[in-house]
């Protein structure tokens, strides 16, 4: 059965302030977030109906937001209640929410300072990111030929758009090779991360290893799944990993808002186990965003 797209579902979107029906949602071609990049967003999972880690979403949203230059005019507050609101109305219980936040289209340049900011809020529900069946094996990464770029020369630390530009092109090209995803190198050909989550390593010693993230974004799961690998007094070692270092590590997998805790086979010629460790931080990370 075709999935049905998502100009053409029901219910209802928060859309500035207030409940529209969905395909009633209207963007002008012309708006300067589709032309020149100018939109944030969040990426928000649901849980039998409650949204995890909210607040901290909704935080980063605003800080996004910021370093792009523009004042989303709504307080935090507001969102967290509509984010609410509008899984409520839809009757979302396992899935997805996406806030978005978009410069108008009053001007039509490089310069926009004078667009209104639209913001919408939708949901729906959803399930594994991933194939389920090849989470429990493992997926397979390729190597993207794509870098991220230097923290100079790009709001590196936020959820923007035109950040996933190159991660579009990475994962295109990877399920062309019949592989699931890409693995990202940064500019200085050190391990980055994947097109859409973070990454990390498991030695032979039981230690986890994980790039630090200064030219990309430090993810909400992943600093989940370091607090809750200290919890197991999992030793968490943060730096700067080459590829030619795979082969030194068992295990790997991903972590990330819609890929939760996904176990990583193949990197390449480089291969890893789902080993035990990965296979309990994933239950005990179930276990965290189903917490009543």
């Amino acid at each position: 059965m075709e999935p049905i797209p998502f100009d053409k579902r029901a219910g209802k979107i928060w859309f500035n302030g207030e409940l529209v029906n969905w395909p009633d949602v209207k963007v002008h071609v012309l708006n300067h977030g589709l032309h020149y990049a100018s939109c944030v967003f969040e990426g928000e999972r649901v849980y039998d109906g409650k949204i995890f880690k909210l607040e901290e979403h909704t935080e980063r949203l605003f800080h996004s937001a910021n370093r792009l230059g523009f004042k989303i005019p709504y307080s935090q507050d507001v969102l967290n209640k509509s984010c609410k609101q509008i899984i409520k109305i839809q009757k979302v219980k396992n899935g997805y929410v996406r806030p978005v936040v978009w410069r108008g289209s009053e001007m039509m340049a490089i310069s926009a300072q004078k667009t209104k900011i639209h913001v919408a809020i939708a949901t729906w529900e959803w399930g594994s990111y991933f194939d389920p069946n090849l989470k429990l094996k493992g997926i397979k990464l390729n190597i993207s030929k794509w870098r991220r770029p230097a923290p100079n020369t790009i709001p590196w630390d936020t959820k923007a758009s035109g950040l996933y530009m190159i991660c579009t092109l990475s994962k295109h090209e990877a399920e062309k090779e019949g592989f699931a995803d890409s693995l990202m190198l940064d500019y200085q050909d050190n391990i980055a991360e994947a097109t859409g989550a973070n990454i990390f390593f498991k030695s032979n010693n039981g230690e986890l290893h994980t790039p630090i993230p200064d030219s990309f974004l430090d993810g909400i799961t992943r600093r989940t799944i370091i607090n809750l690998a200290k919890t197991k007094n999992i030793k968490i070692i943060e730096r700067k990993i080459k590829p030619d270092e795979l082969s030194n590590f068992v295990g790997c997998f991903l972590t990330g808002t819609a890929a939760e805790v996904t176990p990583v086979s193949q990197i390449d010629k480089y291969k890893f186990d789902v080993c035990e460790v990965i296979k309990n931080l994933s239950k005990s990370y179930q276990e965290i965003v189903r917490k009543k």
